[in-house]
């Protein structure tokens, strides 16, 4: 089945959270499968390089396209992707590749970067690349035009590798932005090309809910501002939340958001109460302000009474002689 290039370049994006990076020992390791622009794929890393290609000292990273049940024998997709390292401490130190065009097929399933990264820049800790032992990958992806069946959206969150698959590995989403990688070299990484297993089929009324629900939570999540994540909404959404969690599918891709959205309640409140410790501040210097004019007025009335006493003969020894004794005798 042939699809037409879109006139409107969208790219879909999967980002992978791969924790304990340090303590990896394995050659070469895959994300778990994912869809993107309706056809399912999968991140082949080599986290030490892809020495039998000869890169001992450069992160190996490839997109790897994941063959469905719906390819003919001679399946295509025409495809522009990126790739990219996130910076954790410095959005705009992320590397991310430049745009890349590629025909994905049987005998070509992976395309990516034999050196993409020096491993000695990866793994400096004050880089910024690896924090906490965390390191996030991720891909962006646009479907040109293809030659088999997209997969089934309603199956996009069950889709599941039948070997190769590592678990334990979370996906998470993460603003990309747009610094351009320096210099890496495009390849292929030879490998047999992954199957997949059909996903379960679920009724038209459970994916109706399913998908009603996670509609509610994008709308409530595109809609709503910062300023308006009061208690209320915040119960809305976790409710919301709870709802689609009982759902069973694979929500790691929009837990962030969700839970960005459900801190934002404490944000609020300290934004709040920062915004009132300041009003409370020009309420005081306003309040000083006027003490100061009253006490400036004062001096001056006090000034005009002390030169109409010493008109009248009173001496100012004897005048701040009394008033420190707290009496008068005329």
């Amino acid at each position: 089945m042939e699809s037409q290039e879109s006139s409107t370049k969208i790219f879909e994006k999967f980002t992978w959270k791969i924790e304990n990076f340090s303590r990896l020992n394995v050659d070469k390791m895959y994300s778990d499968p994912f869809i993107l622009c309706g056809y399912p794929w999968r991140i082949l890393l080599f986290p030490k390089g892809n020495k039998t290609k000869g890169a001992v000292d450069h992160l190996s990273i490839y997109l790897e396209a994941v063959k469905t049940e719906y390819a003919s024998e001679g399946w295509i997709r025409d495809v522009k992707f990126k790739l990219v390292v996130f910076n954790q401490l410095d959005s705009n130190m992320t590397i991310i590749s430049e745009e890349t065009t590629h025909k994905f097929k049987a005998n070509e399933s992976n395309y990516g970067y034999l050196s993409f990264m020096k491993l000695s820049q990866l793994r400096n800790p004050k880089k910024g690349f690896i924090v906490k032992d965390v390191c996030i990958v991720g891909a962006e992806v646009f479907v040109c035009k293809t030659f088999e069946k997209p997969v089934n959206q309603a199956a996009e969150l069950t889709v599941s590798l039948a070997s190769g698959s590592q678990n334990g590995h979370v996906k998470v989403d993460v603003p990309i932005p747009n610094p351009e990688v320096q210099g890496p070299t495009m390849e292929v990484c030879s490998d047999d090309p992954p199957s997949i297993e059909r996903p379960r089929k679920r009724s038209r009324k459970f994916t109706d809910l399913a998908f009603a629900v996670l509609g509610r939570i994008l709308y409530f999540l595109r809609t709503k501002k910062v300023k308006d994540m009061d208690e209320q909404a915040c119960k809305e959404l976790q409710v919301l939340w709870n709802e689609l969690k009982k759902f069973k599918f694979d929500l790691t891709w929009l837990e962030p958001q969700v839970q960005c959205a459900l801190g934002m309640k404490s944000f609020v409140e300290k934004a709040l109460q920062v915004e009132k410790l300041k009003e409370n501040i020009e309420a005081i210097e306003l309040e000083t302000g006027r003490l100061k004019a009253k006490l400036a007025a004062a001096e001056v009335n006090l000034n005009v009474e002390r030169d109409l006493l010493k008109a009248k003969g009173i001496k100012e020894r004897d005048l701040d002689s009394e008033l420190g004794s707290g009496s008068w005798k005329p």
